[in-house]
């Protein structure tokens, strides 16, 4: 039975290291905020699938932006 639940397992890729992901960059607020929760935290890798390289990647674009006011530290900026 576990093994029978194993194989139907499909692992899900990360969403940035498709090839036509977009790059991740600090000026990039659209993308950066779908990785924040609403309190402004950033959301961790098991939920969002992002491999570990990348969200290295990410955590630096984010507090780059924080440190350079783009980004609201405390809140997640909604765009519609």
């Amino acid at each position: 039975m576990k093994d029978n639940f194993l194989l139907n397992f499909k692992k899900r890729k990360c969403p940035l290291s498709q090839n036509n992901s977009p790059k991740i960059d600090y000026k990039n607020i659209k993308l950066l905020s779908r990785y924040i929760s609403e309190k402004g935290k950033m959301i961790p890798r098991r939920i969002t699938n992002v491999s570990s390289m990348k969200q290295k990647e990410l955590s630096k674009a984010i507090k780059r932006a924080r440190f350079i006011a783009i980004m609201s530290p405390t809140k997640k900026i909604s765009f519609t």
